[in-house]
């Protein structure tokens, strides 16, 4: 079978499994060494369709929270979409995919997804043995009310615990700390920002703050920049990720 993944996760999981991934978007660059030779039809928001013709799919893969819908209403090919918002529901979702492109390898992952979302949400011990911590943001990291994980800058926007990231974060043992935003994605104020009794994690993506610590930090901010794939990934990467975590910190 052949396949265009639209999702960073999930080609990196495809291709780990041995499918045949004929085109992917310019932010799937796992694993490296294989993603090199498999042609870039857009991004995650955009695709060429006429490019996609020429690679002749037997199917494509896109996740509804990752894609947007007029892609998936526009797409000519076989389609299959996963819905990924929690932990709890990437196992079914992988199975389901598995399902769809025969693959026993993928199915196997969406068991060992499933065990992984039954493990007890971790017993935080502190903000400085945070999991994937690039590097330090401000000079304080105790005495905080709250986390807000960052995604995007202008407009300052965060996660909800509805989202995939916001399930990560509690099975991490940050429950407490985390706001309860009634959208997914909430947009911050930013007149209010920073918040002095807030830490702040910035994901290293989809916005690039990995090259604004410094400025984030001479704001007023506090927290860390932290690595999204850990927090944000969904497939084989974050499993092999947040198992090794959970494992070590049990």
């Amino acid at each position: 079978m052949r396949v265009i993944s639209l999702v960073p996760s999930l080609t990196e999981t495809l291709i780990d499994c041995g499918i045949n991934v004929v085109g992917r978007t310019r932010f799937c660059i796992h694993p490296e060494h294989s993603v090199e030779s498999i042609a870039v039809v857009g991004g995650t928001k955009d695709v060429n369709w006429d490019l996609c013709e020429t690679l002749k799919p037997d199917l494509v893969v896109m996740d509804r929270e990752e894609n947007t819908l007029p892609m998936a209403e526009d797409c000519p090919f076989p389609l299959h979409a996963t819905h990924v918002t929690s932990i709890e529901s990437v196992g079914t979702e992988l199975q389901k995919l598995a399902s769809v492109v025969s693959d026993t390898a993928l199915d196997q992952l969406g068991k060992d997804w499933q065990v992984l979302a039954d493990i007890p949400d971790l017993d935080f011990r502190g903000f400085t043995e945070l999991p994937a911590v690039f590097d330090r943001v401000g000079e304080r990291s105790s005495g905080f009310e709250r986390i807000e994980y960052m995604i995007w800058r202008n407009p300052w926007m965060a996660v909800s615990q509805q989202t995939f990231i916001g399930s990560v974060l509690k099975k991490v043992g940050l429950s407490d700390f985390m706001p309860d935003h009634e959208k997914p994605y909430p947009e911050l104020d930013a007149s209010r920002l920073p918040d002095p009794d807030t830490y702040y994690l910035f994901s290293s993506e989809p916005y690039p703050f990995g090259r604004h610590v410094d400025a984030l930090s001479q704001a007023g901010f506090n927290g860390a920049l932290v690595d999204g794939e850990f927090y944000s990934w969904f497939g084989s990467r974050s499993y092999r990720l947040l198992k090794q975590y959970m494992e070590t910190h049990v």
